[in-house]
């Protein structure tokens, strides 16, 4: 009897595997922490998670480096992460949360600004330089490749020779604010796209829209 018991739990306990990683994702929004840089350009990652929280209800708590919030959409589970590390570290939050969770790279999101885009452009790729950018530089040295996905929101680049910083720090102009909230629900699809659908199928759908 007490075989068979012992054979009938190891044949029940082995249903109860830990969480299949390939339905796991990590979506890491890049911005700076603190009330001063809220509205500006480079918190772009931050807002649209923050868009993202309002549209599958749930909220964020602080964490090791970083906010993190997490949300289950139809059986694959989504790890949100606001990195606490200010934009030039991120990759130290990123690659910490990666290991934690056991994220595979492939289910990896970096939101990020991008000058190189008109205000509002929608462009998701799977690999590319970092462009300048210093949060997308500390991502690839930590992970040690260039080729993750990234979805790069356009903010433009209306700015005179040496004022990058400045621009990219600044708040949105009115023009820019009466078109965001449309540009973060859109933004907010994006993410569930991805998460749904894969990379390939969110870039046909979404780039440049």
């Amino acid at each position: 009897m007490f075989h068979f018991l012992k054979g009938l739990f190891n044949k029940r306990s082995s249903v109860y595997k830990e969480e299949d990683p390939m339905k796991k994702f990590l979506i890491v929004g890049l911005g700076n922490i603190g009330d001063e840089y809220a509205e500006t350009r480079h918190n772009i990652g931050f807002k649209i998670l923050d868009e993202l929280a309002k549209a599958q209800e749930f909220t964020f708590e602080t964490a090791k480096l970083g906010d993190i919030g997490t949300f289950k959409i139809k059986g694959r589970t989504v790890i949100c992460l606001k990195p606490s590390t200010y934009m030039n570290r991120s990759g130290k939050a990123l690659k910490y949360w990666m290991d934690k969770e056991n994220i595979p790279q492939s289910n990896l999101l970096v939101i990020t600004d991008d000058i190189n885009l008109p205000f509002g452009t929608i462009r998701i790729k799977t690999k590319g330089s970092d462009g300048g950018h210093n949060g997308l530089k500390d991502i690839q040295q930590h992970l040690q490749t260039h080729g993750y996905n990234r979805f790069r929101f356009g903010v433009g680049a209306n700015f005179g020779k040496g004022r990058q910083v400045d621009y990219v720090l600044g708040q949105w102009n009115e023009e820019e604010r009466d078109l965001i909230s449309e540009r973060l629900s859109r933004s907010a699809e994006v993410v569930s796209a991805f998460v749904l659908s894969g990379i390939a199928r969110t870039m046909n759908q979404y780039n440049n829209t």
